[in-house]
């Protein structure tokens, strides 16, 4: 089966190469919040942001595009236990998709200036959705992270 996606925009971002974001100071609980970038949705899209501006966070999905193939099992940052890549965050993923959670700052027409930024310059986006209480589950498990967040 093929599928035919359409980009709908861009990722600005203060990271310019993948190095960038694997930098050990972003492991800690807070990790990127406070990272600030732009999503610029193309202006053939920009009528679908109509009423996007009442809401403070966005789910951002889109393409590991400098990911260079796969493999089942990886270690993570800071890990030195192979773990199965569905239970990582790694980019580099049969299908190269990725998921974030970013706080809006403001809007200037085609322009979402966020928070929580972390893709790299250039970054494809495939979609924007707005994040709602639906989206917030708990009790959580954290898995193999538990032992992380704790330190």
């Amino acid at each position: 089966m093929e599928f035919k996606i359409k980009l709908i925009g861009v990722i600005h971002s203060p990271f310019k190469k993948n190095e960038d974001i694997e930098s050990k100071k972003y492991a800690d609980s807070r990790g990127f919040d406070s990272v600030q970038g732009e999503l610029e949705i193309f202006k053939k899209y920009e009528k679908g942001l109509k009423d996007i501006d009442g809401f403070s966070h966005l789910l951002v999905l889109f393409v590991f595009h400098k990911s260079e193939g796969y493999r089942l099992h990886i270690k993570p940052l800071l890990e030195d236990t192979l773990r199965g890549v569905f239970a990582t965050r790694s980019p580099n993923r049969p299908n190269f998709i990725g998921l974030t959670v970013v706080n809006v700052i403001n809007r200037k027409g085609n322009i979402l200036k966020v928070s929580g930024i972390d893709m790299i310059e250039g970054t494809p986006i495939l979609d924007i959705k707005p994040y709602t209480s639906r989206d917030q589950k708990s009790p959580i498990k954290l898995g193999w992270l538990k032992k992380r967040m704790e330190k």
